[in-house]
């Protein structure tokens, strides 16, 4: 207990910390440079992205009046989702509300849907009717699920049969009774998407947290991973978590890479969870709702539960206003996140186009913080500050096995560039305890980033 408190106390003084750094850094306003510098920014989208950019923007600079508008009164965490279907986590434990940026920030929250955009006279039109004028723009419109790229799948199949639930809502909970439901001995398929998507280790920690529940609830269960490409981030250091907990046999390249830096466990036979890689087979041609069927290159799959990860895209609200090029997603002004499709407007988080950083939340709070400082810093005349962002994706390969991968950006020629050194993931020799309080960060991290997105 006395770790646990000392865990979480640390993680919620980091994030304060960063928060109070990151103003200080920045150099804080005095109230009549503040007042002189204010202006009308708006923000569309209250996710993660959103709602960070709509609280440091009035951090940066109190004089601001700013609107967030979302369509949703609650916002559903993505992050963490994935432990709905194992029991971690309940529907209700995803809910985050937006009172806080109302009282305590003084961010004007308007419920309401974006239907247009009147980039001449810098207007937001709404379904409501309102026409919200701004100065400066920020867009957070994050993903869209292309149900349509496989052959037999659709939103409404999704809804209803194999649902993806990478968005969290109805289809989490219908995917967390299928689980939670299937036959004794029965096959979980897992599609994963290919590059890029959100939450690069998202799909293989939900293969192992879902193959850890089976493990005591359903022991003679199968869990087949099948996937588009050939490699994942933080692969090595989850699938050497499923080696030592599922009797995941690596496959032969990356045992022989991996071997003179760990020991790795010999298997007899498939154990509970298997990864087919594209070289092997594992791209996925169609799927058969009616039957739970999935075709893929090597073979078809008979399954009792099938969870398609589709491709994805810039969200529609970004499309509508005209923010996306041939490329499904938003190109930007690497600096500060300007679009360059739409004068005074940025993009920012899932959608935007951001060279090496990954789309996950973690990017997308970075990002807002330094497009905030930079809108703050254009509309009052000054230049805007040299740009570095971070990023952090912590996963389970297990409920006691935590792991990470973390990086530092800067602007290299124009583009965004990791520039740490190899050190970037949990170490392969990491000890047992490392190892748990990777997991141990990931739970604080959970709590601790939800409170410096919306707090």
């Amino acid at each position: 207990m006395k770790r646990r408190q000392f865990l979480q106390s640390t993680a919620t003084s980091c994030t304060a910390t960063w928060a109070l750094g990151a103003i200080s850094a920045f150099g804080a306003m005095d109230p009549a440079r503040a007042q002189a510098a204010a202006g009308r920014v708006v923000v569309i989208g209250g996710g993660v992205g959103g709602a960070t950019a709509a609280k440091y923007l009035k951090l940066f600079n109190p004089a601001l009046q700013v609107t967030l508008i979302e369509r949703n009164a609650t916002y559903v965490r993505p992050y963490g989702s994935s432990e709905v279907l194992n029991g971690h986590a309940s529907m209700a434990s995803l809910d985050v509300s937006y009172d806080a940026l109302r009282s305590r920030h003084g961010v004007q929250v308007l419920i309401d849907t974006v239907t247009g955009l009147d980039a001449t006279r810098r207007h937001v039109i709404t379904a409501s009717g309102q026409r919200v004028p701004y100065d400066k723009l920020i867009v957070s419109p994050g993903i869209e699920l292309m149900y349509s790229a496989y052959e037999g799948y659709s939103e409404q199949v999704a809804r209803t049969a194999m649902p993806s639930g990478w968005i969290p809502g109805e289809q989490t909970a219908l995917l967390a009774r299928q689980l939670q439901g299937m036959r004794q001995g029965g096959t979980f398929v897992l599609v994963a998407p290919p590059n890029p998507y959100r939450c690069p280790p998202g799909p293989y920690e939900r293969a192992a947290l879902m193959t850890e529940w089976f493990r005591r609830h359903n022991p003679t269960a199968k869990v087949i991973v099948v996937d588009p490409k050939d490699s994942f981030v933080t692969d090595e250091t989850m699938m050497l978590g499923w080696n030592r907990l599922y009797g995941f046999n690596l496959p032969d390249d990356y045992a022989k890479r991996m071997a003179p830096r760990v020991e790795l466990q010999r298997h007899a036979g498939p154990g509970m969870l298997s990864w087919v890689r594209a070289q092997d087979g594992g791209r996925v041609l169609k799927v058969d709702a009616k039957r739970m069927r999935v075709e893929t290159e090597a073979e078809v799959i008979q399954a009792d539960v099938v969870n398609i990860i589709p491709p994805m895209r810039a969200g529609a609200l970004a499309r509508s206003l005209g923010l996306v090029d041939k490329s499904g997603w938003c190109p930007v002004d690497r600096r500060n996140f300007a679009s360059s499709l739409v004068p005074d407007v940025y993009v920012i988080g899932d959608a935007s186009i951001a060279d090496a950083m990954p789309k996950s939340g973690y990017s997308a709070n970075s990002q807002a913080k330094t497009t905030a400082r930079a809108v703050v810093e254009q509309l009052a005349g000054r230049p805007v500050p040299e740009p570095v962002w971070e990023n952090t994706c912590y996963a389970l390969a297990g409920k006691d096995y935590g792991i990470f991968v973390a990086d530092v950006f800067r602007l290299v020629e124009g583009r965004i560039t990791r520039i740490n050194g190899a050190a970037r993931y949990l170490p392969l020799d990491a000890t047992p305890t490392q190892i748990r309080l990777g997991a141990r960060y990931q739970q604080a991290w959970l709590r601790t980033f939800t409170e410096d997105v919306f707090a």
